[in-house]
């Protein structure tokens, strides 16, 4: 039913776009109405004002341009679109001037006119009922891939196999401001600063010098508006001083290759949750009593401190003596596994974990005989250095998970491998290409090698796809976001108006929009917004997933709903220059997935 109202509505959109020669906007896939596009209809707006403080603009009824003397000024100034120039060139050629019997309209009238039927005709755009089409289960494919191609099959464990619930969150911060102040010697009284749920967002990005935490766009701009010190916003202004004038942060302080620049730390993994937020609670304490602090050693501090919940094992030891409480989802993963090896692919598994978590974990979700699966399964990889060097060889493990010393010369199914490297996994399997696809949590350490040197499938698994999915299906979100597009649509149009009342009017638009956009930015969170998106353009994050990933999706489960023979195709989104002659394919996310109802009885 969803999808015929889309296609209800996208049928709407090409038929306003013919009567209304709907043009596309400059900077955005979006409609925008052409100057002109209202005028027969005149400025009535169906029996409504058309100025927005209420003023009566002339007569409310539907009558003929003719017999109409608003909507003949309005009608006259379609002609005025780029300015007085232009515009009288283009009346000489056309033999067409204004009429001497209509009376003029001034220009805010009019603007307000355009601004009341663009929100009418938006409104009508969006009948009840289209939110909610977006499928949370569905896979986003960036590149296609066809699945009838791929032979092996390759998983990290973390967040890939195994997703953990937000409970864990909280114990690695706990125990991190604990190693804070009692091995760090912190003071006592960050100790009081209780881990805040939902307050940071993956792939921000972290200014060590400043000690700022912050969102940046694919571009290297900084979004105001989320540039937090310690637990406090800072300014616009303040930002702007702070780098030079500019919002801007230059590529070479951005972020390297794997997130990390000489002054920028950019938080890809979901497990840099804790850590973000430790940052802001121990700079917020300094802050806040007026300490000197250099936020450099507070940020070396603060990561060691993170690490060593991982190094000594506590992560580990809570996950497994409450496999219940922090496992999610464990039976998808096992019907995943299932579906993949009953049809002839091979299983391969490399992870950071050490093999006694993993084998617990394994064991709890998919059965003692896990190994069964898996044609090559190699712990403590050390990625990514597993994939970008060679200097590491492969050891084996017992059964008791103690190192053996002999020469591997091959990669047995059954065994189990610790470190090693890429390069000699590859001379050891023969698997190569994109016959073989990796599925991984951490863009860089677990995708970005393998697709740009060797040419492997890769798939992003993002768990925020589902809380975000939410979001954009409700129907605030569809109204505000809608509107923020026109509304920017006609500021595009209408800048030319510049005397001091349509300036004015515009200055208004303008208010509205950043009002729009916070509405907006706040449905997904309050400090952050989107991990997908900044006001308008994708972030650093989202160009980073389009880069290094074929395909997209929360969950590894999402597989179960497609054959795999499936051939994934991304979405044509129109380019700038490009006019949007495709209606096709609005959303991948809006078709009904193949095969959910499979996952019924395990959901």
């Amino acid at each position: 039913m969803a999808c015929k109202k889309l296609g209800s509505l996208s049928n709407a959109m090409w038929q306003r776009s013919t009567t209304c020669r709907v043009s596309l906007c400059a900077g955005l896939n979006i409609p925008a109405f052409d100057c002109g596009s209202f005028a027969s209809a005149g400025a009535t707006m169906n029996g409504q004002n058309c100025c927005k403080d209420g003023h009566n603009c002339g007569p409310t009824r539907n009558l003929a341009t003719n017999h109409n003397p608003v909507a003949a000024a309005v009608t006259s100034h379609r002609h005025q679109i780029v300015g007085k120039n232009r515009g009288e060139e283009f009346l000489n050629k056309s033999g067409r001037a204004f009429s001497s019997t209509a009376p003029q309209i001034n220009n805010k009238t009019y603007l307000w006119a355009r601004y009341n039927e663009m929100k009418r005709l938006v409104h009508d755009l969006i009948p009840p009922g289209v939110c909610n089409l977006l499928n949370p289960s569905t896979i986003y494919a960036n590149n296609e891939v066809n699945l009838e191609e791929v032979d092996i099959y390759g998983f990290d464990y973390d967040y890939t196999l195994a997703l953990y619930s937000s409970a864990l969150d909280e114990m690695i911060y706990n125990k991190a401001r604990e190693f804070l102040v009692q091995h760090y010697k912190y003071p006592e009284g960050i100790s009081k600063y209780d881990y805040i749920p939902n307050f940071a967002t993956r792939g921000l990005h972290y200014d060590i010098q400043k000690g700022l935490l912050m969102k940046i766009d694919a571009f290297h701009y900084i979004q105001l508006g989320t540039v937090y010190r310690g637990l406090k916003p800072v300014p616009d202004d303040e930002v702007m001083k702070l780098y030079g004038g500019s919002n801007h942060v230059p590529l070479n302080q951005v972020s390297g290759f794997y997130g990390k620049g000489p002054k920028m730390k950019q938080f890809m993994d979901v497990f840099s949750i804790p850590e973000m937020t430790l940052l802001a609670a121990a700079n917020d304490y300094f802050i806040s009593n007026d300490i000197e602090y250099d936020p450099v050693h507070l940020y070396k501090d603060v990561s060691d401190a993170i690490g060593m919940v991982h190094i000594k094992g506590y992560m580990y030891k809570w996950i497994m003596q409450d496999l219940e409480k922090y496992i999610l989802r464990g039976d998808e993963t096992y019907a995943v596994l299932h579906r993949l090896a009953s049809h002839g692919k091979k299983l391969f598994l490399i992870t950071n974990s050490p093999f006694s978590f993993v084998d617990k974990g394994m064991k709890y979700m998919v059965g003692k005989e896990w190994r069964d699966f898996f044609d090559v399964v190699i712990v403590q990889a050390d990625k990514p250095h597993f994939f970008n060097d060679c200097l590491k060889p492969f050891r084996r493990l017992d059964s008791n998970g103690d190192l053996q010393w002999d020469r591997i010369k091959s990669l047995d199914k059954g065994q189990i491998y610790k470190q090693g490297n890429l390069v000699d996994f590859l001379k050891l399997t023969g698997w190569r290409g994109s016959k073989v696809f990796y599925f991984g949590d951490h863009l860089y350490s677990d995708l970005a090698d393998l697709m740009l040197r060797h040419g492997w499938r890769t798939g992003a698994i993002v768990p925020e796809l589902e809380v975000e999915t939410k979001v954009v299906n409700t129907e605030q979100y569809a109204q505000s976001l809608t509107w923020l597009q026109a509304l920017t649509g006609l500021l595009e149009r209408m800048q030319m108006y510049r005397e001091p009342e349509s300036k004015k009017v515009l200055q208004e638009w303008l208010k509205e929009r950043e009002e729009l956009r916070a509405v907006t930015k706040n449905l997904f969170n309050p400090h952050f917004g989107s991990i997908f998106r900044t006001c308008h353009n994708p972030t650093y994050f989202s160009r980073r997933l389009c880069r290094f990933s074929d395909l997209y999706m929360a969950s590894i489960s999402c597989l179960l709903n497609y054959d795999l023979s499936y051939t994934f195709y991304p979405r044509r989104t129109p380019l700038q220059h490009e006019a949007p002659l495709w209606m096709d394919q609005l959303c991948t996310g809006c078709m009904k997935t193949p095969f959910l109802e499979e996952m019924a009885h395990i959901r």
